[in-house]
């Protein structure tokens, strides 16, 4: 747990997980704390929570806990947003090639159903 003292003027994270606070009466700002990252063998074995929070199953296996910048981890950057990993371009395209191919098999349902409807009809 990392606690800001009272009186802090500005928080600071480094790119390897350290907090640090500027009291309003200090020239240097000090270490208040340690972020850790923490990697699972099998990432897909997590329960998702909702809002980006997952917990740990039997699935995922133990969490594997590091310090951002380590080999295998992450790094921290302060002010960022993360980005989409989505291309819509592509996307949009998959979509609009998804919704042909299922008019083209409606289609060709609805084909055999009158061709069935013709033949039940014929042979009456």
């Amino acid at each position: 747990m990392i606690i800001i003292p009272q009186g802090t003027v500005d928080v600071t994270v480094n790119e390897s997980g350290q907090v640090f606070a500027k009291l309003d009466n200090e020239i240097a700002p000090r270490q208040v704390g340690q972020l850790n990252l923490a990697n699972f063998a099998n990432e897909a074995g997590l329960d998702p929570l909702g809002g980006n929070l997952y917990r740990e199953t039997l699935a995922s296996g133990v969490p594997v806990v590091g310090v951002p910048g380590d080999p295998g981890y992450g790094k921290i950057h302060q002010h960022y947003l993360e980005s989409s990993n989505v291309d819509p371009v592509k996307e949009i395209t998959e979509l609009i090639s998804a919704q042909r191919s299922y008019e083209m098999n409606s289609k060709v349902i609805q084909a055999a159903d009158d061709m069935a409807s013709t033949v039940s009809k014929g042979l009456r």
